[in-house]
């Protein structure tokens, strides 16, 4: 008579992470929807009340892909802040090339990105995620000064080139509250022809001179 054979038993639930789908790190645009979704989720509800889940949901992906990925909530920010701020990181490029009009030329390109419904309102919101939470804040820093300021000093021939560039950073960030995030009168309605026109010979200033 053939012994009858143990029941088997189901194998025990391992803890942590649950198991990734098969070939899901793999799935086409698993990582774009992740960031696109991290994009929307950041500029429409700021830092502190995005989550890995939320954006998980948003991208229709379990929460431990978007940590397969990215990592941490800090570095799906900084992810999604460099897309945001991709349009504003070309820059440098207006200021390379001939010294004269190079503050002009910079002013124009910043405030033609903020003037554009499309690129302000994702900028808005990592200003103000910014300026309430120090982790977002500290992102954002590091972010900008490897990818603009820093390449902006290399386009500039003259002395203490990064501090020449973050001079002109800090002018035209300062005007960009006034103008777009506070809406300070009479900033706030002037025409950009006449910001340029004003702001665009301090900048040179900062970018050209070699006196300061």
């Amino acid at each position: 008579m053939t012994p009858a054979l143990p029941s088997e038993s189901p194998a025990p639930r391992r803890r942590g992470r649950p198991p990734r789908t098969e070939g899901a790190a793999d799935a086409p645009g698993a990582r774009d929807r992740i960031l696109a979704a991290a994009r929307k989720e950041f500029a429409e509800r700021g830092y502190d009340k995005t989550s890995i889940r939320g954006i998980a949901k948003a991208a229709d992906v379990d929460p431990a892909l978007v940590h397969h990925y990215f990592g941490t909530k800090d570095q799906v920010f900084g992810a999604a802040v460099e897309l945001i701020l991709a349009p504003a990181m070309g820059a440098p490029d207006a200021v390379h090339g001939s010294r004269e009009g190079a503050g002009e030329r910079m002013a124009r390109f910043v405030f033609g990105v903020w003037e554009d419904p499309v690129t302000r309102l994702p900028l808005l919101a990592v200003m103000r995620s910014a300026l309430t939470n120090e982790t977002a804040a500290a992102v954002l820093r590091g972010l900008i000064e490897r990818r603009l300021l820093l390449r902006m000093a290399d386009e500039l021939d003259v002395p203490d080139p990064e501090f020449r560039a973050q001079l002109a950073a800090g002018h035209i960030v300062g005007i960009a509250m006034l103008r777009y995030v506070i809406g300070m009168e009479p900033m706030a309605s002037a025409s950009v022809d006449d910001i340029v026109a004003v702001v665009g010979p301090t900048l040179q200033r900062y970018l050209t001179d070699d006196t300061i």
